[in-house]
């Protein structure tokens, strides 16, 4: 009995010893795709360059591929934007944006505030169902009691790149997030335009599972 009293407390301190001593970071992360593509990568070289040895991982998607991964354990946490169930996650706002719609320079939308009336009309050019980009404009015609049923011309594309240079083009309109069309609104390759009754404003957020001891640290992580 001794001995085996001798053993367990050396294998305990052994454990112990080990927990004790700094373990590899590992961190996965998912974010939508405005995030992923035009927010989040200076936060990302911040985090490699202060930890050389870490494993990290990124996937970008929409929103609800994010969320289930999140609750399959596949992602340590996720940046999302449009809607989520908050009752389900630990939620922290990241940051809010503007969101409005967009046109070729010189449409007759451009640089005004327009009745929804005047863009039932447009080609409308949206991201894909699930996406939270989509989700903000689908709420915004709600409150209108609309919904993309009143765009016979609707056309589904999930990048953004093809979204903006379709749009550039004179092929239909959009609505996206501020960050998205920044450039392209610098150069004046692009103008916006906002609904007049329906004004339009997203947000950011950070999430992870209830409960999770970790969720401080990398909330930290976002400053």
């Amino acid at each position: 009995l001794r001995e085996y009293t001798r053993s367990m407390a050396y294998n305990s301190q052994k454990i112990e010893a080990a927990m004790a001593q700094e373990a590899p970071v590992c961190l996965r992360v998912g974010t939508s795709k405005t995030i992923g593509e035009y927010v989040i990568a200076p936060k990302v070289g911040r985090f490699l360059r202060a930890h050389p040895e870490a494993s990290f991982s990124l996937l970008v998607d929409n929103t609800q591929v994010l969320l289930r991964a999140l609750e399959e354990g596949k992602l340590d946490f996720v940046l999302v934007e449009g809607f989520f169930e908050r009752s389900r996650y630990q939620a922290r706002l990241y940051r809010k944006e503007r969101f409005f719609g967009i046109c070729p320079p010189g449409h007759r939308l451009a640089g005004r505030s327009v009745p929804l009336e005047e863009v039932e009309g447009e080609r409308l050019i949206i991201r894909e169902e699930g996406s939270g980009t989509r989700a903000i404009f689908e709420d915004a015609l709600r409150r209108q009691n609309r919904t993309l049923g009143s765009f016979p011309q609707l056309v589904t594309i999930s990048d953004f790149s093809t979204i903006k240079s379709l749009v550039t083009g004179g092929l239909g309109i959009s609505f996206l997030y501020a960050p998205v069309v920044e450039k392209e609104l610098a150069e004046g390759s692009l103008a916006s335009f906002e609904l007049a009754e329906a004004p339009m404003s997203g947000a950011f957020y950070f999430v992870c599972l209830k409960d999770n001891l970790f969720a401080g640290l990398w909330s930290d992580w976002l400053e």
